[in-house]
């Protein structure tokens, strides 16, 4: 994937608990918890992690971008390679280029970063697809007007849910599925490799539900500084929401979901 891996397993007593927990029939919620106090670390550094960032960064303008009066001069100006009247995808496409665009020479690109660039093109299709397809098409205007009413708070909230949801998902289901696999056959854990993809279904589902507590952070992130900036959010404060959004609201919801569970 990168030049900057996460690597293996490592061989700690905090990942010798996770692999325990799989072989113990451990639901995916309290896995999950396992996995990320186990790798909250790497998580953590999101922030400083430059794909990371600009896939954020990207999510928070195209949006704003839409509301401008030329919406394809908007998107080259933030860094979008992008035709005259740019369908969805155009867009998504050139979101992937940017972020490879800010990793020159492909120095500074890690695991994280291109699982947050995969999960923002994802969740910029699951998001703006079905909505420029109910307006009657998908023709450029239908795909501006789609992205332009992700620029309020609510559906912004929104959009930023669906994009940690997936980056959780994405982060946690790496080092579990390294795990997984030894658990599979008869006497095992999962009997059949149907039943493991339905554990690992249980978990993308705990991730979408334990970032809903971003998803009201990120509204109100979102309108806060689009006022002060008029728009103009700068990456700086996107580094911020997302350190805070990824250190305390996420991995502490993490934590405080199991902590209920076990209460």
């Amino acid at each position: 994937m990168g030049h900057v891996r996460l690597g293996p397993l490592p061989a700690t007593r905090k990942w010798d608990q996770v692999v325990a927990l799989i072989g113990g029939g451990a639901a995916a919620a309290q896995l999950a918890t396992a996995t990320m106090t186990a790798a909250e670390r790497g998580l953590k550094a999101a922030a400083d992690d430059p794909g990371v960032l600009e896939a954020v960064w990207l999510l928070v303008r195209i949006p704003l971008a839409a509301r401008s009066p030329d919406f394809t001069a908007a998107l080259r100006k933030i860094g979008l390679d992008v035709p005259d009247g740019p369908g969805l995808v155009d867009v998504a496409v050139a979101l992937t280029a940017a972020v490879d665009t800010a990793l020159p020479d492909g120095r500074g690109r890690t695991d994280l970063g291109e699982m947050a660039q995969t999960a923002a093109v994802e969740t910029v299709n699951a998001t703006v697809g079905p909505r420029a397809a109910s307006l009657w098409g998908a023709g450029p205007d239908e795909v501006r007007a789609a992205f332009a009413a992700l620029a309020t708070p609510a559906q912004f909230g929104a959009l930023a849910r669906r994009f940690f949801a997936r980056f959780a998902f994405k982060y946690l289901n790496y080092f579990v599925s390294k795990a997984l696999p030894r658990h599979v056959g008869e006497g095992e854990r999962f009997r059949t490799v149907a039943e493991q993809s339905r554990f690992t279904d249980a978990l993308r589902t705990h991730c979408h539900e334990a970032t809903k507590v971003v998803e009201v952070f990120a509204g109100e992130w979102f309108s806060k500084h689009r006022y002060e900036s008029g728009g103009d959010i700068t990456r700086e404060e996107a580094r911020g929401f997302l350190g805070y959004a990824v250190a305390v609201k996420l991995t502490g919801e993490f934590l405080r979901r199991e902590g209920r569970r076990g209460a």
